[in-house]
């Protein structure tokens, strides 16, 4: 008779880090469960992955017609201005949608999370693959039109990875904390859609950081460290060489601290609530 050894499961304690040993056993069901999400998002859709480019294109045209156009804030022709959006808009989309995404991941998954056992952050995980697909259809649109519109990026376009990195990060964290006090207050749930939709009016999406005054601009980018990550976005597509970048190094670096901070704190409460996952859901 085949004996099978005993594996004895234990709930973390406290403030446990992250077992990355355990995430990478459980790789092939992050794997199932992404492509899930992926093909169930766009199953019976009669425009399919055609939707991925309406999203960022509608918001970025209505935004160019309220910014630019009536606000007068368009520098140049509206087609410009509408890149200029359409590239922040992009990004916008994927950091709003991986925070949602996660946040919803275990409420949405309460089948497994109740009788399967798993590292929980495999479901959270798991959903980031289908907003980095969307980002990148979305991407190549505007690479495509930033290439027939504006030409090839220069050098600081090898900046690019850095500031999705880092808001993926970001995302990430807020996303964690989100998942984690969604399973007892689902409150969460509609709270976080008005409070996505403000901060997507109060980022330099539709508008650049010169529109605010050099007073304010200080206090806005302790405030809301992802418009360092935004206009960097931007800036990396538009620039020629490295002159010229729109934040000051010290708020980048700033950024960058937040946004390991904010991730750190997410896995950290995350782990901690883990335990009552399956007993409150």
């Amino acid at each position: 008779m085949t004996s099978h050894p005993l594996r004895t499961i234990r709930p973390p304690s406290g403030f446990t880090p992250l077992d990355l040993r355990e995430l990478w056993a459980y790789r092939d069901l992050l794997t199932t469960l992404a492509f899930r999400d992926i093909m169930l998002r766009y199953r019976q859709t009669a425009l399919g992955v055609t939707w991925v480019l309406l999203q960022p294109a509608v918001g970025a045209g209505l935004l160019t017609f309220v910014f630019g156009n009536i606000a007068g804030l368009a520098k140049g022709s509206s087609t410009a201005y509408f890149l200029l959006t359409f590239a922040g808009q992009i990004f916008y989309v994927a950091y709003a949608g991986t925070v949602t995404k996660v946040a919803a991941s275990l409420v949405g998954n309460t089948g497994l999370v109740s009788k399967v056992y798993f590292p929980r952050l495999i479901l959270p995980l798991s959903t980031v693959a289908s907003s980095l697909l969307d980002f990148a259809v979305g991407f190549c649109l505007l690479a495509l039109l930033l290439v027939f519109f504006h030409g090839v990026p220069g050098l600081p376009f090898l900046t690019l990875p850095f500031w999705i990195a880092f808001s993926l990060l970001l995302s990430l964290g807020w996303g964690l904390i989100a998942a984690a006090l969604m399973v007892a207050y689902r409150d969460v749930q509609h709270i976080l859609p008005v409070l996505m939709q403000f901060l997507n009016f109060g980022s330099p999406v539709g508008w650049t950081l010169d529109r605010i005054g050099e007073k304010w601009l200080p206090l806005y980018l302790l405030l809301n460290p992802l418009a360092v990550f935004i206009e960097g976005f931007r800036w990396s597509l538009y620039a020629r060489d490295w002159s010229d970048f729109p934040v000051p190094a010290g708020y980048v670096v700033y950024a960058v601290v937040i946004a390991l901070g904010i991730f750190s704190a997410g896995t950290m409460i995350f782990r901690n609530r883990e335990r009552q996952f399956a007993d409150v859901i």
